[in-house]
């Protein structure tokens, strides 16, 4: 499974942008997608993920401001990020897990500036 995420850039504080991933490869195998992301000198965290039922989870401190979605034709998932926050840059990355292995894309940075 590869995954190639895009869509990142700047944005002022209060916009909003979508970034998008999309797998390829052995996409029949994959069961859930989702994003974390990593700030500067923080670790990496859970964002939203969906999986393939449709079922979605979002970090707790994003409900209501993120979204994320899925385009099953275009085997791709997006994040549509509302109302951002300078504390919302990171590196955004993709993942994809399947029965046996996870995968992650290479990241996109959003950068918020306040």
């Amino acid at each position: 499974v590869q995954l190639q995420a895009s869509g990142g850039g700047l944005v002022q504080a209060g916009g909003s942008l979508r970034i998008s991933c999309a797998a390829s490869g052995s996409i029949f195998s994959i069961n859930r997608m989702g994003w974390y992301r990593q700030a500067p000198g923080k670790q990496r965290e859970l964002v939203a993920t969906i999986t393939n039922g449709g079922w979605i989870n979002y970090a707790d401190s994003l409900k209501g401001r993120f979204t994320i979605s899925r385009d099953n034709a275009k085997n791709t998932v997006y994040l549509q990020m509302n109302s951002l926050k300078a504390e919302d840059t990171a590196v955004y990355y993709c993942h994809a897990v399947t029965t046996f292995y996870d995968y992650w894309g290479q990241g996109t940075l959003v950068t918020v500036s306040s």
